[in-house]
């Protein structure tokens, strides 16, 4: 009320609109995205812009004495024969641990799906390996894998068979099949249980009327789990993905990238040249290239994976 015992006329215009409870409500919900943008500029962006700007430089990480060199960090990391064996190996680790471990979780999960005696503990079993670090896994598994007569696995052959030492860890092929190993019997069972939850939403009247008419397992298999598990894999298999292609706890402690560079992966690359070897400016610009290939394989993951889900569906 005014001092003459009027009302205050209603806002109008550009006052109106901004004092609107739509308007207030609207403003109060992208106060809530504010947190998330100042995150993700900290976190990706700001990092994001200084690594494009060290790969155009000679930056060493230390010297602020820095010289602009244009293209030719990116020139040095194609021609490197670390990086190149580095890129190699991470993409057969990334395309091996998802193919493989896929394969073998979607039936795991089936079976556990059952009712059998001891379901729960036999879910706790496979599960476990996923709960430790995966460097710690490495360090016990190194001890495991060790191509002297001493590890554990050479003095168990050695025991039961008389077999001569087996180079696990000392030769290039067996050393890159061993680290493919490992870490699909880690991740095995943790990816299991994730199409086990998947598995336990479908309901139990389509497997039901299969059987009324007449359909195997396998037939309701191939026509109700894995078309209803497409999501499913989508998920598993990014995950799956993007893990192996940033991998490298596992890898440097089983076996510190050799021998030679027949374990080198892109992230142990990047650490060395940038920390080690003082060349910021090269792992920059690895750091560059690797980021826009792990968003293209990703992309194009993504893409394949929708066209199966509607495939399957």
């Amino acid at each position: 009320m005014t001092a003459l015992g009027r009302r205050a006329p209603a806002p109008t215009g550009a006052l109106s609109w901004l004092t609107s409870p739509k308007r207030l409500e609207g403003l109060r919900l992208q106060a809530f995205l504010v947190p998330i943008g100042i995150v993700f500029a900290v976190l990706f962006a700001i990092p994001l812009a200084q690594s494009l700007y060290f790969s155009v430089t000679d930056f060493n990480g230390y010297s602020t004495d820095v010289n602009f060199v244009g293209l030719e960090n990116y020139r040095k990391i194609f021609s490197d024969p670390s990086m190149l064996a580095g890129l190699g190996f991470t993409l057969l680790y990334a395309i091996a641990t998802t193919v493989i471990v896929t394969v073998l979780a979607i039936p795991l999960a089936v079976l556990f799906n059952r009712r059998f005696f001891g379901r729960n503990v036999v879910r706790a079993v496979f599960f476990f390996p996923a709960i430790p670090s995966i460097a710690i896994l490495g360090l016990v598994w190194g001890f495991i894998l060790s191509p002297l007569g001493s590890g554990a696995l050479n003095w168990l052959l050695d025991a039961v068979g008389g077999l001569a030492p087996v180079p696990w860890l000392s030769d290039g092929t067996l050393a890159q099949l061993s680290v493919i190993v490992v870490a699909v019997w880690s991740s095995t069972g943790w990816h299991a249980i994730l199409y086990l939850a998947y598995l336990q939403s479908i309901p139990g009247d389509y497997y039901e009327a299969a059987r009324v008419d007449g359909a195997s397992p396998r037939q309701s298999f191939f026509r109700i789990t894995l078309p209803l598990l497409a999501p499913a894999v989508t998920v598993s298999s990014l995950l799956l993905m993007t893990g192996g292609l940033k991998v490298y706890d596992l890898p440097y402690t089983l076996t510190k990238g050799g021998p030679g560079y027949a374990t080198f992966t892109i992230t142990q690359s990047i650490i060395q040249s940038g920390i080690a070897q003082a060349k910021f400016g090269q792992a920059s610009a690895l750091a560059v290239v690797f980021m826009l290939a792990v968003g293209a394989i990703v992309a194009v993951q993504l893409v394949l994976s929708r066209r199966l889900e509607g495939r399957l569906s």
